[in-house]
């Protein structure tokens, strides 16, 4: 991913230096290059859950599964200074119970301070379970026009939950047969990596692998890897599922797929997760009669379909159940809220605050804070 996110933006940055060549505008370059990337990978040390690990004398650290996309930790550190400990708590991105693939989020003792996280903290999120349902109405409906469903997802967390539910549909015998292509180098190289981690995926993966050992695929779906195979599927005939990168529609091979799907009316975009303002998924949640790919101008006659159900992040109810369990355990010192807009962050100010020794606090661009 690290080395993925720096290749984007050095492309990013050379097109910014083509299109100012003759002015005298300074171009910023990338953040960090595949090279730097390369380097800091060397330095990371892979480190067991639940364990405390030593860092310096007189601090230590711990994580505990966030359930947020494969990996991802609560970062728990103990600070101990004249004999006294402080606990400090940092969420990261905090996931939603009952999601497929992943364990659900882990809940904390008390601690002294809290950083948390507050995406969604004022939504609340349809059940996972209907997501299975409408995969399959969706697919089924479109192979029955001769229709293709084009999926944009990101590659790594969405794509692997989607391949995992179209598994279990198919051995339940509730998926039509129609083929599906998952076409991203990247998502590609990820569910690999999925498949050598699934002791740390949830009680239903382990079930599932007890007769299934693959569950990210089955007859008829195939994983895409080069751009000649994805170019292809353009020229191809018939009913067919394609999910395909990126999650926005901004960039990466989904663009491809729908510059050449839209304008048909048998063929459906599936909407998985959020589309922020000004990009080409916005616009078709928004169903525009016509979008701009490429610098064309692309009537929009597929149906497009939202399908909620599938965030990585935790909602309100989610919240509620982290920090009541944090309530029960002696509850936090101090609370602050991050990682969220205005509204989101409130109301999880809100929710954390019977558990706070102190009034929440949702920091400014800015400021500072003294642990003592």
């Amino acid at each position: 991913m690290l080395r993925d996110s720096a290749r984007i933006q050095e492309e990013d940055a050379a097109y910014e230096q083509r299109k100012r060549y003759r002015s005298r505008d300074h171009v910023p370059g990338p953040l960090y290059t595949e090279d730097d990337a390369r380097h800091v990978a060397k330095l990371f040390e892979p480190q067991p859950m639940h364990d405390w690990q030593d860092i310096v004398p007189g601090v230590r650290l711990r994580f505990l599964h966030a359930g947020h996309i494969l990996g991802a930790a609560i970062s728990e550190l103990e600070l101990q200074d004249q004999g006294q400990i402080r606990r400090v708590v940092f969420t990261g991105d905090l996931g939603r119970r009952h999601q497929p693939v992943l364990m659900d989020p882990e809940t904390i003792e008390r601690c002294d301070v809290l950083i948390c996280e507050s995406t969604y903290a004022n939504r609340q999120h349809p059940d996972t379970s209907n997501v299975s349902a409408e995969l399959q109405r969706i697919i089924c409906r479109a192979a029955e026009v001769g229709g293709r469903v084009i999926i944009p997802a990101f590659s790594l967390g969405r794509t692997q939950m989607l391949a995992y539910l179209l598994n279990e549909l198919r051995n339940r015998d509730q998926l039509c047969r129609v083929p599906v292509f998952i076409d991203s180098p990247l998502a590609t190289r990820l569910t690999d990596v999925h498949r050598l981690h699934t002791a740390d995926m949830d009680s239903d993966v382990q079930t599932s692998l007890q007769q299934d050992d693959d569950v990210f695929s089955f007859p008829g779906l195939t994983y895409v890897r080069t751009q000649d195979e994805s170019m292809a599927l353009n020229r191809t005939p018939g009913p067919m599922v394609i999910i395909a990168a990126g999650g926005m529609c901004e960039n990466g091979r989904i663009v491809h797929h729908l510059k050449h799907a839209l304008d048909d009316e048998r063929n459906t975009v599936m909407i998985i997760g959020f589309q922020a303002e000004h990009t080409l998924g916005r616009r078709l949640v928004e169903r525009r009669p016509e979008v701009s790919i490429f610098g064309r101008r692309i009537p929009l006659r597929a149906r497009v379909e939202v399908v909620n159900g599938l965030s990585a992040h935790a909602d309100a109810d989610d919240f509620r159940w982290w920090f009541g369990a944090l309530q029960r355990r002696g509850g936090t010192g101090e609370t602050y809220i991050v990682h969220g807009e205005a509204e989101a962050a409130r109301a999880l100010a809100d929710i954390a605050a019977d558990c706070s020794d102190e009034l929440p606090v949702i920091p400014q661009y800015g400021q500072s804070f003294v642990i003592e």
